[in-house]
């Protein structure tokens, strides 16, 4: 790739431009964010349950004590024998932040619907601390529209990220190729690897009652994904041609990528 050249006062100039356009970006997302914060709050009385470290909890209890709860919906099916690599990617970030988030009254808890066993199991060899829960056997994914039935994969029924009847794929050569390579990675095949899907989900606790407040799924997930936000100031930006990203301890030596 043939880049243009230039001289520093043709960089700078170049450079103020972008940086009004930065800023216009910035105070869209600060609007944004506000609109967010403004979604009305809809009451739970749902009895949610699941199996986390500590025990059996309810969806109360993730909240530790705090008054906010953020809930990263992390693919990993009670089938997979490894959670999804796009996941780990993002969870590899907020690992970093949780303990900020934990002091600032705002829990981070993973959700899974794989076993709890499995969640430590692979937690364990990530090396994360975050608080990871299993939501095997209950309703939680399904009801948040990031878990699905394989007779609605096959009818077409999936709502996912507020669209409904975009996912009726049930033959193997309707699948995107980097959807076999993700599902290998599990240990899965594709259409039970895509009947689990990525999202996140915020929660309040106000007068003892849990509010959903808000809840954001595929695209809508970039934001929170740590090593893009980067990658797109870097000098080639996100430079895809195809996947390129692994969970961090299968690059080659000690984790990180080879020179």
């Amino acid at each position: 790739m043939t880049h243009k050249t230039g001289t520093r006062q043709e960089w700078l100039a170049a450079r103020l431009q972008l940086l009004k356009a930065e800023k216009e970006l910035t105070h869209r997302s600060d609007e944004l964010a506000q609109q967010r914060q403004a979604l009305p709050w809809v009451r739970i009385d749902k009895e949610y349950r699941f199996e986390t470290d500590s025990g059996t909890a309810t969806l109360k209890d993730l909240f530790r004590g705090r008054s906010q709860l953020m809930v990263y919906h992390f693919m990993f099916g009670p089938d997979f024998k490894a959670g999804c690599p796009s996941c780990s990617m993002i969870a590899d970030g907020f690992e970093g932040f949780a303990v900020h988030l934990a002091n600032h009254d705002v829990s981070l808890c993973a959700v899974s619907r794989a076993p709890l066993a499995k969640l430590q199991a692979y937690k364990r060899r990530m090396g994360w601390t975050f608080p990871w829960a299993s939501s095997a056997g209950g309703d939680f994914n399904f009801d948040f529209n990031i878990a699905f039935t394989e007779a609605e994969q096959r009818a077409g029924t999936i709502e996912y990220n507020f669209s409904r009847g975009e996912h009726a794929m049930d033959k193997a050569d309707e699948f995107p190729e980097v959807l076999s390579q993700f599902a290998a990675t599990c240990g899965t095949d594709v259409p039970t690897f895509t009947r689990d899907r990525p999202g996140m989900s915020t929660f309040a606790l106000k007068d003892g009652a849990v509010h959903h407040t808000y809840s954001t799924y595929a695209r809508g997930l970039d934001g929170l994904w740590g090593a893009f936000q980067w990658l797109d100031r870097a000098p080639l930006g996100r430079n895809e041609t195809g996947i390129w990203w692994k969970r961090h301890d299968e690059y080659g030596g000690a984790g990180h990528p080879k020179p």
